[in-house]
């Protein structure tokens, strides 16, 4: 992924674990747990990307997911910059936000949705590469037999996720 080198971050203790957040002049950029696979290599050095706490935007996301984790969000009300994506992976990314809260879909369901029926494995890598956790709602997407599957900020944190918004998971465990 390519991401805008005007990227600025922040920090968010949520219930799951630190969230670091990230933005552009244009909007949320990213949300990524701590630990979580495919974390920019920005996350690692120390001269990556600067923090600006004040930020509007990464202000506005601190505030939506503490309201969401607390249960007074259902959804999110944020510009988002979908950049560092390719045409494909911004194609599922937006097929992502059509996910109702406490609802769940397959990949297969997805890929058809953006016209690709035949690109369950594509979309599947797509999803498991989207940058904008939570807010861009990876989690609500189970596999075809409606089993949980990958997720990159781990299977305990997509239920916990998927349980906050009244997703039926105990029969997916």
């Amino acid at each position: 992924m390519k991401f805008d080198p005007s990227i600025v971050q922040s920090r968010f203790q949520s219930p799951l674990g630190p969230i670091t957040l990230a933005a552009t002049g244009t909007g949320l950029a990213g949300v990524w747990f701590e630990g979580q696979r495919h974390l920019p290599d920005e996350l690692a050095t120390p001269s990556g990307w600067p923090t600006d706490a004040a930020h509007p935007v990464l202000k506005r996301t601190a505030q939506q997911l503490g309201e969401y984790f607390a249960g007074q969000r259902r959804m999110f009300d944020l510009p988002l910059d979908l950049s560092g994506g390719t045409a494909f992976q911004q194609a599922v990314w937006r097929a992502l936000l059509a996910i109702a809260t406490g609802a769940t879909t397959s990949y297969g369901n997805i890929s058809k949705r953006i016209g690709n029926a035949a690109a369950v494995r594509a979309v599947g890598a797509a999803v498991g590469r989207n940058p904008i956790s939570i807010v861009v709602p990876c989690h609500r997407v189970l596999g075809a037999n409606g089993s949980l599957t990958g997720y990159a900020g781990g299977l305990d944190r997509k239920t916990a996720l998927l349980r906050l918004e009244g997703a039926h998971v105990e029969n997916l465990l």
